[in-house]
């Protein structure tokens, strides 16, 4: 475990800053470069890093043993390649890429060239989530899911959201996410994608949407909706349910009343977990009163990049075999784009 990896950092918005913080800190990671477009405004701690403005001369250039891809969507599935067939390991931020073909393209050059891939399902290292989903699976299925995450945004939000909205839908972009929260807990293929959207801001594309929900029909009998929103008209009513039902009862994320739609930390973070129990006495009233979880202490986010980071480590060291990972997020993708051609055509996607 003293292996030292050598990565170079591609993209420095909100997701790569905390990466490469959490590189920076970890013993087992050495930086050798940054790649961005322009000059951020940097922490202290990442100030003395080397910045270059083209990637694949960078690429050529320092031959890093791990490259980590934190750029707009569209980029992510030619970085990853490239870096991939010159050797490098990858950790690339979700989604994948924007095409199933581009994802699958992604996988197969890491599964041709032995090397890692991780892709950034931040969700899947959070210590309340992990505790979510298992006390999802424990009662049993099949599952109604409720999930959705809106974000009123301004400002510099609102600014980075039509960016990414140049080439991803919300749906795709936070809805991976949570399909694959919801294929974790279920563990059936998804049989068929309904979605609808609405535009409802002039500043973005005619032909994309701001405003997205999409309905999934699991094998298993269980179904789902995912629901996400971004820009300066989005409620800040009801923007975060995390809700489980099956025959056996529920599982809900409590949030803190006061939390705001547009922090990154209330993107990740779980006050308490709820757990309701349908059993009902002689009495016909419930036997056991709703579990109520804390989940004080939880990691914020970049703590939270810091142990997904030290998990791509583990991986690289200790030669995890991350193909159920790899394949979980080309299905959680799958499901998102159909649900993004559900939108365009008006017509429901079978798979």
């Amino acid at each position: 475990m003293n292996q030292t990896i050598r990565v170079l950092v591609a993209g420095l918005g909100s997701m790569g800053r905390s990466h490469a913080l959490a590189y920076h800190r970890h013993p087992g990671f050495e930086v050798v470069g940054l790649v961005n477009r322009r000059v951020p405004e940097l922490d202290a701690e990442l100030a003395g890093y080397p910045i270059h403005t083209d990637y694949a001369a960078a690429l050529r250039a320092l031959q890093p043993d791990l490259v980590s891809i934190n750029t707009y969507s569209d980029t992510h599935a030619d970085y990853a390649v490239m870096a991939l067939e010159q050797g490098a390991h990858v950790f690339v931020e979700k989604p994948l890429a924007t095409t199933v073909a581009d994802a699958e393209r992604v996988v197969a050059a890491a599964r041709a060239n032995g090397r890692k891939l991780v892709v950034g399902y931040i969700l899947r290292h959070h210590p309340s989530w992990m505790r979510f989903i298992a006390e999802a699976r424990a009662l049993g299925g099949p599952y109604a899911f409720r999930l959705n995450l809106n974000q009123q945004s301004s400002g510099l939000s609102w600014e980075t959201h039509k960016k990414l909205m140049q080439t991803t839908s919300p749906i795709v972009d936070c809805g991976v996410h949570y399909l694959d929260v919801m294929c974790q807990i279920t563990d059936a293929k998804a049989v068929e994608i309904r979605g609808m959207g609405v535009r409802l801001s002039d500043e973005i594309a005619p032909d994309m949407y701001n405003y997205g929900h999409l309905q999934v029909l699991f094998a298993d009998g269980s179904v789902g909706w995912y629901e996400s929103a971004w820009g300066p008209m989005v409620s800040e009513t009801a923007f975060f349910t995390k809700d489980v039902m099956s025959p056996n009862g529920s599982v809900s994320i409590v949030m803190d009343p006061g939390a705001k739609s547009d922090s990154l930390e209330t993107h990740t973070q779980a006050e308490k977990i709820r757990v309701h129990r349908d059993a009902l006495g002689p009495d016909g009233l419930f036997s056991n009163p709703d579990e109520l979880i804390p989940m004080a202490g939880e990691p914020g986010h970049d703590a939270l990049c810091a142990r997904e980071q030290d998990f791509v480590y583990r991986a690289i060291v200790e030669n995890f075999d991350l193909g159920r990972l790899m394949d979980d997020a080309v299905q959680s993708l799958r499901i998102c784009l159909a649900a993004d051609e559900s939108v365009r055509t008006g017509l429901p996607v079978r798979l």
